[in-house]
């Protein structure tokens, strides 16, 4: 099969999708003092569908994604009261904030060093998605259960959303980067 061929792009990032679905399912949770998880590169296989296909299908793909882990999670988004913050909490926490991983190659061929380029557009992904869910913490979750320690909203949602992200968005990096140069992405699946 043709790595370029319409056929192809769809299954690979079928099996991305997939790939990470069950990356996420193996999270590191208990070491962070304000809670969350740390998963090992679930969005790397989004990072690597953005780099081989560009932003606007990576974005499409990471959309996908996040209706799959809205409905992993689904217990989750009915804590909303009503219908507006139900939409809020599945917008924020899933739908746009895994979608937005997609942008992880906007600084392809925009950067001489191709590794600066990936580390510059995994961090900015990941930064968008940290956007995402400190607003759903600040506005949404903090209203429904203020948070125990008594903190400003902001500062709680920053603290606790900026604790499992952070490493998060290194850990993609640094994997992205190393496998970039072992297998490139651009080329995977290519004969």
């Amino acid at each position: 099969m043709n790595g370029d061929s319409k056929t192809f792009r769809l299954v690979f990032s079928a099996l991305m999708v997939a790939i990470g679905t069950v990356l996420s399912l193996f999270s590191f949770s208990g070491f962070w003092v304000y809670g969350g998880s740390v998963t090992f590169c679930s969005m790397l296989p989004l990072v690597i569908v953005s780099y081989r296909y560009g932003w606007k299908w990576g974005v499409f793909t990471s959309l996908v994604y996040g209706l799959v882990q809205m409905v992993l999670g689904m217990q989750n988004v009915m804590y909303g009261p009503n219908w507006y913050t139900v939409l809020a909490i599945a917008l924020l926490d899933y739908i746009v904030a895994f979608g937005v991983i997609g942008f992880s190659s906007v600084f392809d061929g925009h950067v001489k060093n191709e590794s600066l380029g990936l580390v510059l557009g995994v961090a900015l992904a990941m930064l968008l998605r940290l956007l995402c869910h400190f607003i759903s913490g600040w506005v949404i979750w903090d209203a429904m259960w203020p948070n125990e320690m008594g903190l400003a909203s902001p500062v709680y949602s920053i603290l606790y959303n900026g604790s499992f992200m952070l490493p998060e968005a290194i850990i993609t990096a640094v994997v992205a980067v190393i496998l970039n140069k072992a297998i490139s992405f651009k080329r995977l699946g290519r004969r």
